[in-house]
């Protein structure tokens, strides 16, 4: 059977879940990318809540130059408001996605902006 992209993003995406789990000091940093925008939040999985969020879809980002440049102003972003938030360490989900292209300008902008990954 041959397996559609969603599903083979899902099937990788369960298969790193499995491993990491985010808690409040060190929260799990969840990345999601559409055809058009980028969005990413740290999410506490033992509480169930979501820490800090940020994306491409904001004003101060959206249109601002490339699609990866956008993914590393939302990087940027995020690391800021978990800052904020007190937190400086997150364990890096990145959705099944490779680590490539967006997915990686975004966490090279949290990096930039002082998270540590």
């Amino acid at each position: 059977m041959q397996l559609t992209k969603l599903k083979r993003r899902k099937r990788i995406h369960s298969r790193v879940r499995k491993k990491i789990q985010g808690t409040a000091e060190k929260p799990r940093l969840n990345v999601f990318r559409s055809n058009r925008y980028i969005y990413a939040q740290l999410v506490d999985d033992v509480n169930g809540n979501t820490l800090a969020s940020a994306s491409s879809f904001e004003a101060g980002i959206a249109n601002d130059g490339s699609k990866a440049d956008q993914s590393k102003a939302v990087g940027q972003l995020l690391a800021e408001r978990a800052k904020a938030a007190g937190i400086e360490r997150a364990l890096f989900d990145r959705g099944g996605y490779l680590y490539h292209g967006r997915v990686k300008s975004l966490a090279e902008g949290a990096r930039e902006g002082g998270l540590n990954l």
